[in-house]
């Protein structure tokens, strides 16, 4: 729900009565979810002093926390069971409620083949568009949250529907005032000359589950926004649900082309919509949503108010902003749209892979731009998790996915859990490799989420994936999330954004997974591939939390622990590589720069110098010699690079495993050049031994 002004417009606020005010003022001595100002700091002595009030505010908070906590205990709960109770023997009113949707729906679809067949498709789209969000508006809450989904996809629905249903975002009928100013006293169980010092008069926004008021706290001053649950919604939601519900029995038993369990999704997503109800779990949602992303400066998560929160009524500070989607009235303020954007991508993708607490509903409505350039996130209702493993599966899919590593692709899927163990992945990779060869031909620039997303689609109706329940959520959000990203610029591109966060993870995180999918990626056949390295680390030194000191520290560490002996092989046999590529490199570089005169007394002149080399094989010296310049060049150049950054490596250098690993790249160095040198010496073609390759 948006708690936005309406785009910067002011809304007077309604004195509240002032009866009973001196028992108002005992019953108002609450206390505020956020710390005291900092100026009563200051009146304490010494730090031990500081320490002891935020100690005490805390104390403070939680226990205004477990009150709201007390008022919610009756909070209703999602069971497919208690549904069943409820509506099972009420056959009346389901089939009332099924003509209504079928009826409703219906009508419009037959509207839309009249058009198409009169050829006036085109001409009556901002009609029907408008109609549409009528009979999502009228259907109730579960379809108004399906015109909300729909709203930010600019490409499945054409501009006209996209500007209509964009209203349900928090354009929906108000319910009465006098109920909603009801409901607040009954829940809190104090009056609203008690506990603000003025209210709107009417909301100030609208949305699927309740409505907004702008009030101010009586208490502190503190300008605040006022979230009242609808009357009669755990009714509507509930039969909707055991409607949809029933559906989804029929498409498991009956349409084997979709091989997800359909009711899972359902009950997932049902459960999500139902801890909405639940005011008091937004509220811990959102300060826990807070304390994990609201670190950076340029992300803003409102405070809550315990004292002024119950299961049906939520008090949150007020947030001045514009909706993501209104670049004109963004750009107004001298904000660029790209830029919040990519502040979203990038903290949503903290969110999913790093923490794995993420928003699940993040449509135009709950993203403001405020004045000062922040993203605010708003209505914590619906929130998910990512599972652990999955979140590194996934940061090692999409890297494999870049690189065409349809093997390793396939494999991610036992991680994901959208396969069984003892399920051959063979078959899937060519399916793989017949989407993503096409879709990849491009470039990463050129991908969008929905291209993947269908790709990966069409894979899994093939063959037997069960996608977990969860996943359905992440796909939401990264899709209503691009749909965003749409609106600023139509060409823009999800996963190039995004992909500097996946390389900067690859690189720098010790997790095991990742640590093995880097290695994975970086040596093929016995083969160091450079070229790989040297694409992540340009696109990893564009995240802006990239750290070159801590670059390729996971790989270090496998390569001189137990079970790196592997590994210790082909980096002593690359190591090798590496040092004859430079050496013969400078050779070359110092022949080259000798006065032609000196070049043909001392040598015959060729452009090899003293090197008897194919024309072939020095260019793969200078090729391998250039592109470890580059990577270093990379490195040097990060804005946190530290020449000390090399000491953890000389430090375990000096350990027992790093000397005899020394030692053995020493030796394949000197085997390397003293065979160079005696190829060299009797002037005999090049053997494969002596070969950079």
């Amino acid at each position: 729900m948006s708690l936005v002004s309406a785009g910067g417009y002011s809304f007077g606020l309604l004195p509240c009565r002032s009866r009973r005010r001196a028992k108002a003022i005992a019953k108002a001595a609450l206390v505020e979810a956020r710390p005291r100002a900092v100026p009563a700091l200051r009146k304490s002595s010494g730090s031990g002093s500081v320490q002891k009030v935020l100690v005490g505010d805390r104390a403070d908070d939680l226990q205004a926390e477990a009150r709201a906590m007390a008022r919610a205990v009756n909070a209703s709960v999602y069971s497919p069971e208690l549904l069943a109770r409820n509506y099972g023997s009420r056959p009346v009113q389901l089939l009332r409620r099924t003509l209504q949707i079928l009826v409703a729906l219906g009508s419009f679809s037959l509207k839309l083949l009249i058009d198409q067949r009169n050829g006036v498709l085109d001409q009556n789209k901002r009609k029907r568009a408008a109609e549409l969000r009528r009979i999502f508006t009228r259907l109730g809450p579960t379809f108004v949250k399906l015109g909300q989904g729909l709203s930010t996809r600019p490409d499945i629905c054409p501009p006209e529907y996209l500007e209509e249903l964009s209203e349900l975002q928090d354009a929906l009928p108000t319910f009465p005032d006098a109920e909603a100013f009801s409901c607040i006293e009954r829940e809190l169980g104090l009056t609203l000359d008690s506990i603000f010092s003025s209210i709107s008069p009417s909301p100030i926004a609208a949305a699927s589950l309740g409505q907004v008021y702008k009030a101010q706290l009586k208490y502190s001053g503190q300008i605040v926004a006022v979230k009242v649950q609808r009357p009669g919604i755990e009714e509507a939601i509930g039969l909707d649900f055991y409607l949809i519900r029933g559906v989804g029995f029929l498409i498991n038993k009956y349409v084997d082309i979709i091989t997800t369990d359909v009711v899972a999704l359902i009950d997932e997503f049902a459960s999500r919509v139902y801890q909405e109800l639940n005011y008091v779990q937004e509220g811990q949602n959102a300060r826990r949503f807070k304390k994990l992303y609201a670190d950076k400066e340029d992300v803003l998560v409102p405070d809550i108010f315990w004292d002024y929160t119950s299961g049906k009524v939520l008090t949150m500070e007020w947030v001045e902003g514009v909706k993501l989607n209104e670049q004109v009235a963004i750009e107004s303020q001298g904000l660029k749209v790209l830029d919040l954007v990519n502040t979203g991508i990038q903290c949503s993708l903290r969110q999913l892979l790093e923490y794995g607490y993420f928003h699940a509903d993040p449509h135009p409505g709950n993203l403001l731009a405020t004045p000062e350039g922040k993203l605010a996130f708003l209505d914590f209702g619906m929130m998910s998790e990512t599972p652990e493993e999955a979140r590194f599966a996934i940061i090692g899919h999409v890297v494999h996915m870049v690189n065409r590593d349809y093997e390793a692709m396939a494999r991610d899927y036992y991680a994901l859990d959208f396969l069984s163990p003892d399920v051959d992945v063979s078959p899937i990779v060519p399916a793989l490799r017949n989407f993503f060869d096409d879709a990849l031909n491009s470039s990463v620039s050129e991908l969008n989420f929905k291209t993947i997303v269908d790709g990966l689609g069409a894979v899994l109706y093939q063959y037997p994936f069960n996608v977990p329940a969860y996943y359905a959520l992440i796909l939401r959000s990264l899709t209503v999330l691009e749909g965003l990203a749409l609106y600023a610029d139509p060409n823009f591109k999800v996963l190039a954004a995004s992909y500097p966060y996946f390389a900067k993870r690859l690189l720098t995180d010790p997790n095991p997974y990742l640590r093995d999918a880097l290695v994975e990626l970086l040596f093929k056949d016995g083969r160091f591939r450079w070229n790989r390295l040297e694409n992540l680390l340009v696109q990893g030194r564009k995240d802006r939390d990239f750290s070159a000191k801590d670059a390729l520290q996971p790989v270090l560490k496998l390569l001189l622990g137990p079970e790196g002996e592997e590994l210790r092989t082909l980096v002593i046999k690359e190591s090798v590589r590496v040092t004859e590529a430079v050496v013969l490199g400078a050779v070359i570089d110092t022949y080259n720069s000798m006065p032609d005169f000196m070049r043909s007394l001392v040598f015959t002149g060729s452009r090899r110098g003293p090197l008897l080399m194919s024309d072939t094989e020095l260019e793969k010296v200078i090729e391998l010699r250039d592109q470890v310049f580059r990577i270093w060049g990379l490195l040097r150049s990060s804005e946190n690079f530290d020449p000390t950054l090399l000491q953890p490596i000389l430090q375990v250098l000096q350990q027992p495993e790093g000397r005899i690993l020394g030692g053995r790249v020493v030796g394949g160095i000197t085997q390397r050049l003293a065979a160079r040198l005696l190829q060299q010496v009797l002037r005999t073609p090049a053997t494969g031994s002596a070969s950079i390759d």
